[in-house]
């Protein structure tokens, strides 16, 4: 406070600490004061040519133009803040275009004037919940705004260290759900995409005006940049194909020019339910009392899964309808409303190919826990009983759904006899399969979300399933190629293998997915065992060898 009382008060700007600390030139300064004895003075606002002829009138005519160019110095460095564009380029917009507007200080240079407390990293305990925790993601914010003012400063710079290495460690001590890391992990967030993140929901806790200009391109750019040169560099991480507008984190308002977290992100973070023990325990309760389903959680996404790339095309364009821009498309054209992605496919192909991964894969991809049940339990030997647990899928997976997040994805696995062609027949087994069929068709055609049903044989399909699936995808054996490299990922990374060893040998062997994972785990176990631990090629050829007598799948076996 005394620093602000000396800044209003001095005869001769350039002495003040305030002036000092922003590093601009005189003649902005003298504005700055202005500005600052009429906004403590009742009067927020004035028009930039009242103030500059109210200013520099001792000048000689109409020299108070030449202070126009102050103006907007001050305006990109966010001292003050006008109904100015701030999207707009300034070095093609007339400066005249000012002279009617009113300026006033903006809210970063207020918090500036704020008389700054001595960091206090005195408290090292773990936080209690996630509102304390974004107290001091708050308090970070600051510290980048009070930086933004005199980019550098070494003790600005150290404060920000300082509290990030504080918040750090307080994080490392603490239990609590914490929805924003989670956010900033899911779409792969840089540190400077998070301070923009946080710096508009500390907005949002605030409750300040929505016009506020803390919320504006250029203030939300100075908490990231240094210069100004890395000011035009760091526009592309609000440009309309950054991630944070891709990924619908935040929306811009071309009307008001300015920034806000999108709606469906803040209802995340303001009102996120983490899975409680009461919630956990119905959970597990509603899967206690069935014996058709298994919730997984996946492990392993898209990426990781190594197919034709066809296949990983046609599985990746079904992931983009969580795309906003596909999104809006389809709503516009009126095929779809709900932003959950909505699909039902069967993948079919040999044993082992895949199949169960790749919608594990997939489930991942899209931040989902598969539901997956075998159908071979829904075929019960009483008449009748069949009818009842199809009912019972879709109404257990209502329930279960209820506790999740998101919908699950539905795993119909080996559907084969399940899907298979109607049987025209009077035997009373073959009206309870037909009719067990036909309730599931029903519920089928009503279900909304993910389904992904596993077949070994396309060609039984029932024409009546093939209709209701969208998506019939086939998995074939790998080839060469793609055995190498299912061959390199499924191999131990720490292991010692003889000298004699050949990957392309191995891939040689026309084997499965599945298979090669299950002939590296039987060698291994072989090899752990074994005096010197080394892999050799003889150890790999046995456990092949045994795999593939042992296969109902009579793969034959390629020579060297």
């Amino acid at each position: 406070m005394k620093e602000l009382k000396a800044f209003l008060k001095s005869k001769d700007v350039s002495k003040s600490e305030i002036f000092k600390a922003l590093k601009i030139s005189y003649d902005e300064g003298l504005i700055l004061q202005y500005l600052c004895q009429l906004f403590f003075g009742s009067i927020p606002n004035i028009s930039i040519l009242n103030l500059l002829q109210g200013l520099f009138k001792d000048k000689e005519e109409f020299s108070y133009l030449d202070h126009l160019k102050d103006i907007r110095h001050l305006m990109e460095l966010g001292l003050v803040k006008t109904g100015y564009s701030m999207l707009q380029d300034q070095n093609k917009e007339s400066l005249f275009s000012l002279l009617h507007m009113d300026i006033s200080l903006s809210e970063y240079f207020l918090q500036f004037l704020e008389n700054k407390k001595p960091l206090d990293l005195s408290i090292n305990v773990a936080y209690e919940n996630h509102l304390e925790y974004l107290k001091d993601e708050f308090e970070r914010i600051k510290l980048y705004t009070r930086l933004s003012f005199n980019p550098q400063n070494l003790d600005f710079k150290k404060d920000i260290q300082a509290y990030e290495a504080h918040i750090k460690k307080r994080l490392a001590k603490s239990k609590f759900y914490n929805v924003l890391a989670e956010i900033f992990k899911e779409n792969k967030l840089s540190k400077k995409e998070q301070i923009i993140f946080i710096a508009l929901l500390k907005e949002e806790y605030s409750l300040k005006n929505e016009e506020s200009s803390s919320r504006e391109l250029n203030s939300l750019l100075a908490l990231v940049s240094e210069n100004e040169l890395e000011k035009l560099k760091n526009r592309a991480l609000l440009d309309e194909n950054s991630k944070l507008i891709e990924k619908n984190l935040i929306d811009y308002d071309e009307f008001s020019n300015h920034f806000y977290l999108s709606e469906s992100i803040l209802q995340r973070i303001v009102n996120f339910k983490r899975l409680d023990k009461d919630k956990q325990l119905r959970l597990e309760n509603a899967l206690k009392d069935q014996e058709i389903f298994e919730l997984i959680e996946p492990n392993t996404d898209i990426n990781d899964v190594i197919m034709p790339a066809k296949t990983k095309e046609l599985l990746e364009n079904i992931l983009k309808q969580q795309d906003k821009k596909v999104l809006e498309r389809l709503s516009l054209w009126g095929i779809k409303n709900s932003k959950e992605v909505e699909a039902k496919i069967i993948f079919y192909g040999p044993a082992g190919t895949g199949k169960t991964m790749s919608a594990l894969s997939m489930a991942k991809s899209m931040k989902k826990v598969v539901l997956s049940f075998d159908c071979s339990k829904i075929l019960s030997k009483w008449v009748g009983e069949s009818e009842q647990n199809v009912r019972k899928i879709f109404d257990t997976y209502k329930e279960i759904a209820q506790n999740c997040k998101q919908s699950p994805i539905l795993l119909l696995n080996e559907a084969d006899q399940f899907l298979s062609t109607r049987v025209e027949s009077g035997a009373s087994a073959d009206k309870m399969h037909n009719q067990m069929q036909n309730i599931f068709l029903e519920q089928i055609e009503k279900f909304s979300g993910v389904i992904i049903a596993t077949t070994n044989f396309l060609e039984s399909l029932d024409s009546a399933f093939s209709r209701r699936f969208e998506y019939k995808i086939e998995f074939k054996k790998p080839n060469f190629k793609e055995r190498f490299l299912i061959w390199q990922k499924a191999l131990p990374k720490n292991a010692e293998f003889s000298e004699d060893f050949k990957l392309d040998d191995l891939a040689q062997y026309e084997l499965s997915g599945a298979q090669i994972f299950m002939v590296v785990k039987n060698t291994a176990l072989k090899v752990a065992v074994s005096k010197d631990g080394i892999f050799s090629m003889q150890d790999f050829r046995e456990s092949i060898e045994k795999e593939l007598s042992s296969s109902f799948d009579k793969s034959k076996i390629v020579g060297f």
